[in-house]
């Protein structure tokens, strides 16, 4: 496990409180888990992710991480339609832990409502919550 130090947590993007991160280009928004949830959760061997096309309301679960460890919901920080999955993590879900925000992307999602990440945490918001 790593200490919160060493957690790789890019300040380009925002954080949720379920330790998933989302990256904003225009009024898409690419989400995944971070690097504590993979550190948590340890070797990644199954993602499911959801259909293209598919809607979802802030704060709906739209896939899973399975680990050796457990099985993790993952939640939508903002509402929208799913306009791409990240296909390679079906045949290498391990992506998650070598690359959680380059390659190890999960969903992009076109937002209905892009002011909805406003409820998101920076990067100090988000370390503070973990320490605390």
């Amino acid at each position: 496990m790593k200490e919160i130090t060493e957690l790789n947590l890019p300040e380009n993007l925002k954080y949720s409180d379920s330790h998933e991160w989302a990256g904003v280009e225009g009024d898409v928004v690419t989400i995944g888990i971070d690097d504590y949830a993979q550190d948590q959760l340890g070797e990644v061997v199954f993602v499911e992710v959801p259909e293209v096309g598919a809607n979802y309301s802030k704060g709906d679960q739209f896939g899973t991480v399975e680990s050796v460890k457990a099985v993790s919901e993952i939640y939508t920080p903002v509402s929208g339609e799913i306009v791409a999955v990240n296909e390679a993590l079906a045949d290498s879900p391990e992506l998650v832990n070598n690359s959680p925000y380059e390659n190890g992307w999960i969903i992009k999602i076109k937002a209905d409502n892009i002011s909805e990440l406003d409820t998101l945490k920076d990067k100090a918001s988000y370390l503070e919550m973990l320490k605390g």
